[in-house]
C-alpha cells in the first residue's frame, strides 16, 4: 500500500505552534495549529487532491508524502504562546479559537510513537481555546476520545472525520488512509461518548448510492460538510485539483462528479437526512449550516 511506503521523518522545534489564520480558513478560526509539517497520508487517497501539495513553503522542494517533520516541543510553544495569542484575538473582537489542522493531519500512524497531538490536546486541557475544530481523515481520532471528552468540559470542541465517499477506491489511485467503515465505527464512538461530530464529504468523490450513505451518516454524526474541490480547494475554479490526478480518476467513474452541479444533487439528499445539519464548502466548516 502506498501509505507505508517509507518516508523522511525528522525531529524539530518551533517557535510559536499558533499560527493566525489568513485565506481559505479566516472564517472559520482565529488559529490554525500543526503538530507536524508535512503528512504521512500524502501518498494515500486523501493526499492525491490535497492543496497542501501546492504550498512551496511547506514543500520546500519535497514531494508532498515523502516527508514528516515532528514538532516535538508543540506543547510547550502552545503553553508559551497561548495567552498572547489570546489576547490577540480578543482585541480583533474575535473568539480564540483554533483549527488542528489544516496542513497535515493530527492523528498519522506516527502520532503512536511520538504522541504529539496528544501532548497539545493536554496542553490544551490545562489551558483551554474558546473552541476546537479538530480535523481528521483517521479513525486513530477515537483513541483520544477520553481527552477530547475532558477538553469539552472546558471549551467547545467539534470533531471533523473526512468520508469522500462510501467507496474504499477509486481507479487509478491509492487506498484511503482508513477505510470508510473504519471511519464510520470512529464517528459513532465519538458521538455516542457526547463529542459534536461532524462528517466532512471533502473533497466530495462519487458516491454510488447516496441515500444510503447520508443516512448511515446522520446514524452517527450531528452534522455533516460538503466540499466539492471547485471553490474548495483555494482556486475560484479548482484549477489546483485539476493539475492533480484526482479528477480524472473522479470522471472514469462519474463524470458529473466533477460539477458542482452534483455537489448541489447529493446537498439536497443529505437535506432529507440531516435538515439543518448541513454545511457546504468553507461555511460548512466553520460551522453554519443551510436552513432545513
Amino acid at each position: 500500500m502506498s501509505i507505508l511506503m517509507p518516508i523522511n521523518v525528522t525531529e524539530t522545534t518551533i517557535r510559536n505552534v499558533l499560527t493566525r489564520t489568513t485565506g481559505y480558513l479566516r472564517t472559520v478560526t482565529s488559529h490554525s495549529l500543526q503538530p507536524y509539517r508535512g503528512c504521512t497520508f500524502g501518498n494515500a487517497l486523501c493526499g492525491v487532491g490535497c492543496y497542501v501539495r501546492h504550498n512551496g513553503h511547506v514543500l520546500r522542494g519535497r514531494e508532498w508524502g515523502s516527508f514528516l517533520e515532528v514538532r516535538t516541543n508543540a506543547a510547550d510553544s502552545y503553553r508559551d504562546n497561548v495567552e498572547r495569542e489570546r489576547r490577540w484575538a480578543e482585541r480583533r473582537g474575535e473568539m480564540f479559537s483554533i483549527f488542528l489542522s489544516s496542513s497535515t493531519d493530527p492523528f498519522v500512524p506516527q502520532e503512536s510513537r511520538y504522541g504529539i497531538t496528544r501532548s497539545v490536546l493536554e496542553a490544551m486541557c490545562d489551558s483551554p481555546p474558546d473552541r476546537l475544530i479538530l480535523q481528521t481523515h483517521s479513525h486513530r481520532v477515537q483513541d483520544a476520545i477520553p481527552l477530547l471528552q475532558r477538553l469539552s468540559s472546558t471549551c467547545e470542541v467539534r470533531v471533523h472525520v473526512s468520508i469522500e465517499s462510501d467507496r474504499d477506491s477509486l481507479p487509478g489511485l491509492p487506498p484511503p488512509a482508513s477505510s470508510v467503515d473504519r471511519r464510520f465505527e470512529a464517528c459513532a464512538a465519538m458521538r455516542q461518548s457526547g463529542l459534536w461530530t461532524v462528517v466532512t464529504v471533502s473533497p466530495l468523490l462519487p458516491i454510488d448510492d447516496p441515500d444510503a450513505f447520508f443516512a448511515r451518516i446522520a446514524e452517527v454524526a450531528d452534522a455533516v460538510v460538503i466540499d466539492h474541490y471547485v471553490q474548495g480547494d483555494g482556486s475560484s475554479d479548482g484549477a489546483r485539483t485539476e493539475r492533480t490526478g484526482l479528477p480524472a480518476a473522479i470522471r472514469a467513474v462519474d463524470s458529473r462528479a466533477c460539477t458542482l452541479a452534483y455537489r448541489d444533487r447529493m446537498v439536497e439528499v443529505a437535506h432529507r437526512y440531516l435538515p439543518g445539519r448541513v454545511g457546504v464548502n468553507i461555511d460548512g466548516f466553520a460551522g453554519r449550516y443551510l436552513d432545513a
